[in-house]
């Protein structure tokens, strides 16, 4: 069975971006120049391509070469790039190198699925601060929610995908179930004829995996389980839990 966990995807954008921030740091450009515009303006996609396109071959003599710790080839930049220029085209060589780095967006435009609960209200009133398990910051909130949604993305990437599943038919969840409906897992723990005794939700992944979908049994506590049991969990958001409900 293989394992298409979230740290499979996510490993080689977290490793890039951090190489990225430090040969930033190395090279002494980090800091945007002072009267630079913000990010965000109109003319940010004409200064990425003018950046992008120094990334390109020139002689020697007019180029610097800066170096990345995860392996990846290094970038060669003109060498009177600094500060935002800087940072935009090495970030845009970055991203054509490791395109998979946006797969929770992209798995999201293919599948929606709804967004996890807004946390920022901890922050109001200075509610996160003196919490039992540490000081709250927004940077916090913002970690939380991405990646709660790492987690969900891949638990609807597997759910979508027979060869994820490891289905000896071509049949993936989404083919009985299209966004996880009828699934639910609020209803859970409830009595199941197909297995004679009171189940968990993953008892019944379990029995679909190895039935309608034909593929091997899941680890229980293994990473393909857990991110199916998130998936199915999230679609059902707003629903009022009924355990025992047929």
């Amino acid at each position: 069975m293989n394992q298409p966990m979230i740290c499979r995807h996510v490993k080689s954008a977290l490793v890039g971006a951090t190489c990225l921030l430090l040969a930033l740091f190395l090279v002494g450009c980090w800091p945007q120049p002072s009267g630079s515009p913000k990010s965000g303006g109109p003319g940010d996609k004409e200064r990425a391509k003018a950046a992008a396109a120094k990334t390109q071959p020139k002689g020697d003599d007019e180029t610097v070469e800066v170096g990345s710790c995860d392996g990846g080839a290094p970038v060669k930049v003109a060498k009177d790039l600094t500060g935002q220029e800087l940072a935009e085209a090495l970030m845009d060589q970055w991203k054509r190198d490791h395109p998979e780095a946006n797969w929770v967006a992209e798995e999201k435009q293919k599948h929606a699925f709804k967004p996890p609960a807004d946390n920022s209200g901890l922050l109001q009133g200075g509610q996160g601060k003196g919490h039992t398990y540490g000081n709250y910051t927004e940077r916090d909130i913002l970690t939380w929610a991405r990646e709660t949604d790492k987690f969900v993305a891949e638990g609807s990437r597997i759910f979508h995908s027979g060869d994820e599943l490891g289905s000896t038919v071509g049949v993936s969840c989404d083919m009985c179930h299209p966004h996880a409906a009828n699934t639910h897992p609020e209803t859970y723990p409830k009595f199941q004829a197909q297995l004679g005794r009171v189940a968990l939700l993953r008892d019944m992944i379990e029995w679909c995996i190895e039935n309608p979908v034909r593929g091997d049994r899941l680890d229980p506590d293994g990473p393909t389980m857990r991110a199916l049991e998130a998936y199915i969990q999230a679609q059902r958001k707003g629903v009022e839990m009924n355990y025992g409900k047929h």
